[in-house]
């Protein structure tokens, strides 16, 4: 990772300034009285735990939110943004965190498509050279031919940059740019955003919840707080236990889950595992690995490589093509989600919302998702009330998971609360295996430290755990072999001794162990 380029102090004038900026929706006060100031040839991160009114505050920068009280100022002059094309037009551009590009276009079309002087008849042979001289000025190499399907994540990444500089941006808002990308793909990306701070003059405005991240690539950090800024620091001043203060108002108490002993006896043998996606396609091909009593395997990817089917696959939600799946020395392949969860396979799935739980479902009736089958929960198909309520309140109890009652719905709790839930109502079956596919995905910095201690609490029970993460971080904390997938494939095994960032990110990147060894 790139060393920070800390600014030596504050400009005059800032480049870009809220003041007061107040945003209230029904029942909820998003913003309150914000002031952030943004200064030229700057990184500035945006730091603040989900709810803590980050979206809301770079929509208002952005134009696609209006404030109800406040004021923005360009350069010390006040302006007023009624839309994107507002802001665009003053200079402020923004890549989202979720891509906006169309895959099946080239690269110079994604550019300049939408641009207001390219309208009507899309003439690329005038517009190229303007988009190379572009490249040139900011240093870029990309294929404008390429067809954006065939470009890696990190490349993809550039190319929304590229979009938002060809509209003439000064400042950019980039949320959550490290998201999606492997180790060396972040550390590419910084090193360039950086020089084009240094070198180009742009300011960048960064959201991002990775604390590493903002101590590496920013110059200054703003703290948001239910809706207020509580802090406002220099980076170089900065530590990241200071930061998680300020973001939580307190130290978190940190569970660091029990103490496990020796791994036990053989849970799980998957021997030469393939699968198709939805369409149709190979997306898991050939993988072997065994896991035992007490052990974590962590399955380190950038979203698409196939750790959807792996999890799936795994949790009896998805046919495999080839290969077995053996728990317990059973051969489980092909059995259904109910006959894995009978024989003790826990899943937490990736998508808490769409298909871990039923919003408009209660708490009880949710956990009974996981309990319907149980002669201890329901008989003659009558589920007991009584102690599906009892089991949902130990629940929120023992996961701290934060509601009115038993009875709330679950589309009333966070992201973070919800995902408790749902591991909780998984750990209290006690499976001897476990699935969890992006477990601390979008949580916050307190909610993801309760999840990785509960993991941790349940391998020192002797459950085995595969663990499928986009956080290498994460994956290296918590996890006993490590197995980097690329295009379905495991690059190798990992135990954690020989499982380093840089190793590990070269694999996600598709390097093979043999090309990592002789570099």
């Amino acid at each position: 990772m790139p060393k920070p380029l800390h600014a030596d102090g504050p400009s005059a004038e800032p480049i870009l300034a809220a003041r007061a900026l107040t945003k209230r929706f029904p029942g909820v006060l998003a913003l309150d009285h914000v002031d952030v100031e943004v200064q030229e040839r700057e990184i500035h991160a945006i730091l603040g735990q989900n709810g803590a009114g980050k979206t809301t505050l770079m929509n208002i920068l952005f134009g696609l939110v209006q404030p109800d009280e406040g004021a923005l100022f360009l350069r010390g002059h006040q302006v007023e943004f009624r839309s994107p094309h507002d802001a665009l037009a003053h200079g402020i551009g923004m890549v989202h965190q979720t891509r906006r590009l169309v895959s099946a276009h080239t690269v110079l079309e994604n550019i300049v498509l939408g641009h207001p002087r390219v309208r009507g008849v899309l003439n690329l042979r005038r517009v190229a050279p303007e988009v190379e001289v572009l490249c040139n000025k900011y240093g870029f190499t990309v294929d404008l031919a390429a067809r954006v399907w065939q470009l890696p994540e990190g490349e993809r990444q550039w190319v929304e940059i590229l979009k938002a500089l060809y509209r003439g941006a000064q400042a950019l808002i980039l949320d959550e740019p490290t998201s999606t990308l492997t180790p060396p793909e972040v550390t590419t990306l910084l090193a360039g955003l950086q020089a084009l701070v240094r070198d180009q003059g742009v300011t960048i405005l960064l959201v991002t919840h990775k604390l590493p991240i903002v101590m590496a690539a920013s110059h200054r950090v703003t703290v948001l707080r239910s809706g207020k800024v509580v802090a406002r620091v220099r980076t170089a001043d900065a530590t990241e236990d200071m930061l998680v203060r300020h973001m939580i108002g307190r130290d978190i108490a940190v569970r660091t889950g029990k103490r496990s002993g020796e791994p036990g006896l053989p849970v799980l043998q998957v021997d030469r595992l393939s699968a198709v996606n939805d369409k149709g396609q190979l997306a898991l091909q050939d993988i072997s690995f065994s896991l035992r009593e007490g052990e974590i395997l962590g399955v380190a990817g950038v979203t698409g490589n196939g750790q959807d089917e792996l999890a799936q696959v795994l949790a009896g939600l998805r046919d495999a093509v080839s290969g077995t799946v053996r728990f317990d020395g059973r051969d489980v392949t092909g059995l259904s989600p109910l006959a894995h969860w009978r024989v003790g396979i826990g899943y937490v799935p990736a998508e808490r919302v769409e298909v871990a739980s039923i919003a408009a479902f209660s708490l009880v009736e949710n956990t009974a998702l996981n309990y319907h089958f149980d002669p201890a929960f329901a008989r003659r198909g009558l589920l007991d009330d009584a102690r599906l309520e009892q089991l949902t309140r130990n629940i929120l109890s023992g996961y701290d998971v934060k509601a009115p009652t038993a009875r709330t719905r679950a589309q009333h709790l966070s992201g973070g609360n919800l995902q408790k839930l749902i591991l909780g109502r998984v750990l209290s079956r006690k499976p001897r295996l476990l699935i969890a596919h992006l477990p601390t995905q979008g949580l916050d910095v307190e909610a993801a430290a309760f999840v990785r201690a509960a993991l941790l609490d349940a391998k020192a029970d002797g459950a085995a755990i595969v663990l499928i993460s986009e956080d290498l971080d994460e994956i290296l904390s918590l996890a006993d072999w490590v197995a980097p997938i690329y295009e379905g494939r495991f690059g190798a095994v990992l135990p954690r001794a020989e499982a380093d960032i840089e190793t590990v990110g070269a694999m996600m990147a598709g390097w093979s162990a043999k090309e990592v060894r002789v570099q």
